[in-house]
This record gives structure tokens, sequence and C-alpha cells, in this order.
């Protein structure tokens, strides 16, 4: 009779990310707690079970391994001898959907009135955190800088470490809830940035740089250092800008991922702009796109990146870039290059690169233009977005010097008092 395989076992293991050998040396030492002496298993004993060969282990091996899963045999997919394993699943059922139906019962049996052990941290419990992450980075991309992101972004971020404490885990999934700690605590970070609350911000990016240490991701190691290379950067410590952005650029993962390259050369770029220093900014736009050029698109990336860095992100840079320099026609056409591009998503950064592209035409003496573009970026980014707020106070007082008397200063004008009060 051919072996049926113990797919609970197997779902068991993904869950908790356990490979063969190692969930051997995790049955061993739990046998050395349980009788003295340590386990003889190695991962052929664990493939024996999965493949079904062995159906009901040693009753030793049985505790040890209820004892590490908190779970009985039975729901880890054992049977016991004398009984007929239940009916494996037709060939044609999905098997996402097999897979979500066993990890669910094992769920269930975990929940069971009389089972004990400690409860199971799994990669299903980050997955989780990770999928609510995403909606916090969708709420930024529209909203940008509100201080409910940041709070929500921190407050998802203790969640991440309350788990640590709350049962036992495989070191690869504490290293994932560390690293999933870090990536909220910087986004909170950002959203600080974002509303200008920079004493805030450094508060959250010390926190993120310790448990990126703990993570040892570099993922998100980059994402943190670059980030805090804007803050130094919007709070005018151009030194400091360079220097973590440097860090950032410097990581493994920037030799690794051109699409990491590119971020970090794009910013690099927006700090030599910031320094009046224009060869410094095309070379490292020059080298930012064509690190992006190389980049494969199937790449697995994180979240955060994926959901903002592409073409268009890299022309908002670009414009910003060319803003500082003064070079007004070259950021005109990129922020039109960035407009046409930015996915619907954006609407925190369509409202930033409207308002730039406002400046640049501005810059160029194009008053009725400029007052035409500003005039379209949307009233909740106008009043609500510290940043937006702030370049459109600069537009308007650039506009006033240019033109005191004028009759676009009076369109202006009529249009902040009439369509820009702030929503009830």
């Amino acid at each position: 009779m051919k072996a049926t395989r113990n797919e609970a076992l197997e779902a068991w293991m993904e869950e908790h990310g356990y490979s063969s050998n190692s969930l051997a040396e995790a049955v061993n030492k739990a046998l050395g707690r349980l009788t003295g002496r340590p386990g003889g298993l190695d991962g052929s004993s664990v493939r024996d079970w999965k493949a079904g060969r062995v159906r009901w282990p040693k009753s030793a091996t049985r505790r040890a391994l209820e004892d590490l899963s908190g779970l009985p045999a039975t729901a880890l997919g054992f049977v016991p001898r004398g009984r007929t394993a239940s009916t494996p699943a037709a060939p044609q059922e999905d098997p996402d959907m097999k897979r979500r139906t066993l990890v669910g019962g094992i769920a269930a049996a975990a929940a069971a009135p009389g089972t004990t052990g400690p409860r199971r941290i799994g990669i299903s419990d980050v997955d989780r955190l990770q999928r609510r992450f995403a909606d916090i980075i969708a709420s930024d991309h529209r909203h940008g800088g509100q201080r409910g992101i940041e709070q929500q972004a921190a407050a998802l971020a203790d969640e991440a470490l309350n788990l640590q404490s709350a049962g036992s885990a495989t070191q690869r999934v504490r290293s994932h809830l560390y690293a999933s700690a870090a990536a909220f605590r910087s986004s909170a970070m950002w959203a600080a940035i974002d509303g200008r609350r920079y004493a805030d911000a450094k508060t959250h990016m010390r926190e993120a740089q310790a448990l990126a240490e703990m993570s040892g991701d570099q993922a998100i190691k980059f994402r943190i250092w670059s980030h805090a290379g804007a803050m130094y950067r919007h709070i005018g410590r151009p030194a400091d800008a360079r220097a973590a952005n440097d860090v950032a650029r410097n990581l493994h993962i920037t030799r690794k991922d051109p699409m990491f390259a590119s971020l970090g050369l794009a910013r690099q770029a927006v700090i030599c702009g910031a320094a009046q220093d224009p060869t410094g900014t095309r070379r490292a736009l020059d080298q930012a796109q064509n690190a992006l050029q190389r980049a494969n698109p199937a790449d697995h990336r994180p979240v955060w990146l994926l959901a903002f860095y592409d073409q268009a992100e890299l022309d908002s840079l670009a414009l910003s870039a060319h803003l500082s320099l003064g070079d007004y026609p070259t950021a005109e056409y990129h922020a039109h290059r960035c407009l046409s591009a930015l996915r619907p998503h954006m609407r925190r950064s369509h409202a930033i690169t409207t308002t730039r592209l406002a400046h640049a035409q501005l810059a160029q003496d194009d008053l009725e233009a400029a007052t035409t573009t500003a005039m379209t970026v949307p009233a909740d980014a106008a009043t609500q977005h510290a940043r937006v707020s702030r370049m459109l106070q600069e537009f308007a007082a650039a506009l006033r010097a240019r033109a005191p008397r004028s009759s676009t200063v009076q369109t202006w004008t009529a249009h902040t008092r009439d369509a820009w009060k702030a929503p009830a």
C-alpha cells in the first residue's frame, strides 16, 4: 500500500519556518528535556514522517513533538497504529486552498480545550502584520504626513514586538518580526518627516535602527538610513544628509539589487542639488537612471519599495534636485514626466510634484501658468499636508514679490480664500 504524505505536518513546518533538519534538531532538544538524553533524530527521520513512511513515532518522540508544537500528535497528521489515514483530497483541488484548510485545522486544534503547551508564533502571524502594513503604506501615499498614520505605524511596530514575548518561535520567525517592527517604525519616522515633526522622526529613527540591527535585514536598514538622509536634508544639515545616505548606498543590497542602488543614487542627487553641486547632481541622476533600467521587475522586493519607487519617482527626485540648483526648465521637464507616469494611488506625490511644477514655472516668469498649476493642488493636500502647505506659502510669497498688484495675485488670493477652506 502506497504511503500517504503527512500534509498537516508539512503545513505546520512551513507555517513555523522549519526545515527537516531544523525540526529534527528542535525535537532532539525537546527529547533531552523530557528524558535527560538528547534524541538521535536527523533530517531523514523528519522526511520519513512527511512522506508517511512513519505514521506514528515512538511515544517519547510524540511527546517531544507535542511539547514543541503545543498540539496533539493527531493534529500534526500522525495516525495511531490500527487506524486508517483520512482519504487524501482529490488531485484537482487547489493546493493553496488545501494548505489554508490544513493550517486552519491546526489552529483550531491548538485552541481546543485540554490542549497544553506554549503558543507557537509563525510566519502567518508575520504575514497578518504585513497585510495591515500594506494598508498603512497605501494610506500614506494617499494622504502623507498625518499624525494618525504615524501613530498607526508605531502601534503596529509595538504589536510586532509584543509577539516576540507572546510565545515560542524559530530564529527565522523572530528575525522576520524584528524586520517587520523596524519597517513599521520607519514608516512612522517617514510620516513624521513628511509632517515636519522632526523631533518625533528622530525618536522613531533610533528605535527603527536598533530593531533593524536585531533583524539583520539589509532592505530595512537601507530604508531607515535613506529616510535619515531625507530628514537631515529637510532640517538643513547637508553633511549629515550625505553621510546617512552614504550608509544606505554602501549596504550590500545596493550591489545585489539595482533598484536599491537607483533609489540611493537618486536621493544622493537631491542632496547634491541642495549643496549646489550641479556636476554631482547630474552624475548621480545618470547613474540612478542606468541602475533603474538594469533592475529586473520580477525580482522579489519589499512592499514599501514596490509601492512608490519607479520612473515617476526618479523624475520626482530629479525635479527636486534641479529646483534646488535653479535649473528651472529641466525641473519643469521632469515634473511633467513625473505627473504623466504617477500611479493613481500616489496622491500625496501628485500634490507635491504639482506644487514644485508651479515653483519651476513661476521662476521662469510664467505667472499665469504657475498660478493655474498651483490652483490644481487638491484642497486637502493644500491645507492638511505640512510640506505641501509650506511650499504653497512660499509660492504665494514669491508670486506677490514678482507681481504684487497683478490680476494673477488677485486670482490666487480669491482661490485660497474660497476653494481651500479647511474641511470641517
